[in-house]
């Protein structure tokens, strides 16, 4: 990795090039090596700033980090580029780990249209055949038993409605004076319907 100093009102010591050197060194896992670097390094009464731009193809990767020491001020510059990296890397990986759109997918069910042979004085009609699955697929029932919804005593059929109104079921299954079974019904328009089991 090319690395190009630079330095306002600050001497670039081995010590600070060395740790500016290792981080790049631990950013170019992330990025790669052929990438361009450019350290500035500023002191300022007491604030001491470091901004790094790493140039990678298209995209430049900006850190600044501020601090009261100058390795504090590399190390939160840094920090940002790695951050910036990762988040690029990730957005990139997303892209390509996509759904394919809908018009590229090929659906299961239709095939190919079926050309026709040509004979004299007939016209040429494409005709798509369908194809369904070998077994329809069905979804597993999920069962819940419940004794709210069945009356133990028998009733008549207003105490039957005034029991559902009451539970707020959809169904309630009960016995009338006679010792039939019943169900009332909640439909979706909101009617109660009353079925008789033989």
């Amino acid at each position: 990795m090319i690395v190009d100093y630079t330095g306002r009102q600050f001497d670039i010591t081995p010590k600070i090039r060395k740790e500016v050197e290792a981080g790049l060194a631990k950013l170019a896992k992330i990025v790669g090596d052929n990438c361009a670097s450019k350290v500035i390094l500023i002191a300022e009464k007491q604030r001491r700033i470091a901004e790094v731009t790493l140039t990678r193809r298209t995209k430049k990767l900006v850190g600044r980090g501020e601090a009261a020491d100058m390795y504090s001020a590399i190390d939160e510059a840094l920090e940002h580029i790695e951050k910036q990296a990762l988040k690029l890397n990730t957005r990139k990986r997303d892209t390509k780990r996509g759904v394919k759109p809908a018009w590229k997918a090929v659906p299961d069910e239709v095939e190919a249209p079926v050309k026709v042979q040509r004979t004299p004085n007939v016209t040429e009609v494409p005709v798509v055949v369908h194809r369904f699955p070998a077994r329809a697929k069905m979804s597993e029932a999920h069962l819940v038993k419940s004794q709210d919804a069945v009356a133990v005593q028998p009733m008549t059929i207003e105490e039957a409605v005034k029991e559902c109104e009451f539970r707020d079921r959809g169904v309630l299954v009960f016995r009338d004076k006679k010792g039939d079974l019943r169900v009332l019904h909640r439909r979706k328009d909101g009617k109660l319907e009353l079925i008789e089991v033989p």
